[in-house]
């Protein structure tokens, strides 16, 4: 089956398909200056990301984290590990008394001149759960007292950006 078009008629179609081909340019066109357009923008984003962004949040970390953890890190450092280590230290060297073999004989001796043996107690929490409990407590007062100084109502804290009102007017 042959399909014949009279002169007309093809002569619409190949002005129609004039037609398409030029908006299809035109549409190409379009999306390669959109294109262009949104890398623009994406470089002028990286810019005042740059230039405006990270100084903001660089100064707010140095103005309001930065001393606060600089505290909490002085009073862990001068206050608690210094605790922490008295009380290990001093655990370590009970220990070693106990353990002495003279400490272990008059032990045994003691026993047999009173004919008793003490009854064994039930065990209760050891040290090592009152040194972990003593520095859970000390990590929670460092995180409450850094969340306090972040949160805390300071009136230095809000500087207005524009100049204040004039009386002129």
């Amino acid at each position: 089956m042959s399909l014949t078009l009279s002169k007309k008629r093809a002569k619409e179609l190949s002005k129609l398909k004039a037609e398409a081909e030029a908006l299809l340019a035109h549409q190409q066109d379009v999306l390669a200056h959109a294109t262009s357009v949104g890398r623009e923008a994406g470089r002028q984003a990286q810019h005042l990301t740059r230039e405006e962004l990270v100084p903001r949040v660089r100064g707010g970390y140095e103005s309001y984290v930065a001393p606060v953890a600089s505290k909490a890190g002085d009073f862990v450092n001068h206050t608690v590990v210094p605790a922490v280590g008295t009380a290990i230290g001093t655990a370590l060297s009970v220990a070693d008394v106990a353990n002495d073999a003279r400490v272990k004989a008059a032990v045994k001796r003691l026993k047999q001149a009173t004919g008793k043996v003490p009854a064994k107690k039930k065990k209760k929490s050891g040290f090592g759960t009152y040194i972990a409990i003593g520095v859970g407590v000390a990590a929670l007062a460092g995180v409450a007292y850094a969340v306090w100084q972040t949160f805390r109502a300071d009136d230095e804290l809000w500087v207005s950006d524009e100049p204040p009102a004039s009386p002129e007017g």
